[in-house]
């Protein structure tokens, strides 16, 4: 069970990078991005096409891809989704949704739909052995890392800094912050290319993980959506949690079956849904 709940642990870091970025532009624009599995399978394919480019090094990928994600989120926030705000959530679900089929056939063309992955030379078999002979990947301590990073990061930079301030201010009263001096429409861009760039991180780290195909958008956007509802709309160490409690759970599950994992999960997030609908660590005021 130990092993169980390790593993689980680290599947969650991954989920929560998968999360990260969906709960960035909900919790600035109260826009849902049905897109962002499909935006992550673009990232992974966008890593592994610039790996030759890059010597197989993905750090020197990552230095490249994610700024490129944060400038086309920027020009997609500012020329397209800015359009669609409002008090009906339909035309920025409706565009977002475009936007989702167009990837799909757009990776189609492009990739073909056979599986692909970034081949970093067994880096997916490298492990340590921690004490009571427990082996845990490097590559899945590593994803893990890196979200508790992005997600403190992401968290001081709202609570401790004038864009954190900026970007609270303009999604309590977009009206009275603009009597403050903000332009909405910019703060917006900001905050979706910052989502993007943790989009493209993720891509990263999922073409690293596994073989990634231009099908499998749905179902990351299903683990990003669950995860941050599990664990709280507003808080970005409440999408971590959630995360990890999706991880662990879809890990319990495949304890029992190797088909039960994803449906464990399915079962976790109904449960919280019915039980605490504003999810586990809601954000809290004061």
């Amino acid at each position: 069970m130990l092993e169980t709940v390790i593993q689980g642990v680290l599947l969650g870091g991954l989920y929560c990078l998968f999360a990260l970025g969906l709960s960035m532009m909900f919790g600035v624009m109260r826009l849902t991005n049905i897109a962002q599995g499909d935006l992550i399978v673009t990232g992974a394919y966008g890593a592994i096409a610039l790996a030759p480019l890059c010597g197989n090094n993905p750090v020197l990928v990552a230095l490249v891809l994610i700024p490129l994600a944060m400038l086309l989120g920027y020009g997609l926030q500012v020329g397209v989704l800015n359009r669609t705000l409002g008090r009906n959530p339909l035309p920025s679900l409706v565009v977002t949704f475009g936007l989702s089929i167009i990837l799909q056939n757009l990776l189609l063309e492009l990739f073909s739909a056979d599986p692909r992955a970034f081949e970093l030379e067994g880096l997916n078999t490298r492990s340590l052995t921690l004490p009571g002979d427990v082996a845990v990947g490097v590559l899945p301590l590593v994803i893990l890392g890196m979200a508790l990073f992005c997600t403190g990061s992401m968290q001081f930079m709202f609570d401790r800094t004038a864009l954190g301030r900026a970007f609270r201010a303009v999604s309590d009263d977009k009206e009275v912050a603009a009597l403050m001096g903000l332009n909405a429409h910019r703060i917006y861009g900001i905050a979706t290319g910052l989502a993007f760039g943790l989009i493209a991180l993720a891509g990263v780290f999922q073409s690293l993980r596994t073989t990634v195909s231009p099908a499998d958008g749905p179902m990351l956007l299903l683990f990003a959506f669950e995860a941050v509802i599990i664990g709280g709309m507003g808080s970005f160490w409440g999408t971590l949690l959630g995360a990890l409690v999706l991880g662990i759970t879809q890990q319990v599950g495949f304890l029992f079956d190797p088909g039960w994992g994803v449906w464990f999960g399915h079962l976790i997030f109904l449960l919280v849904l019915v039980v605490k609908p504003n999810g586990l660590f809601p954000k809290t005021k004061g």
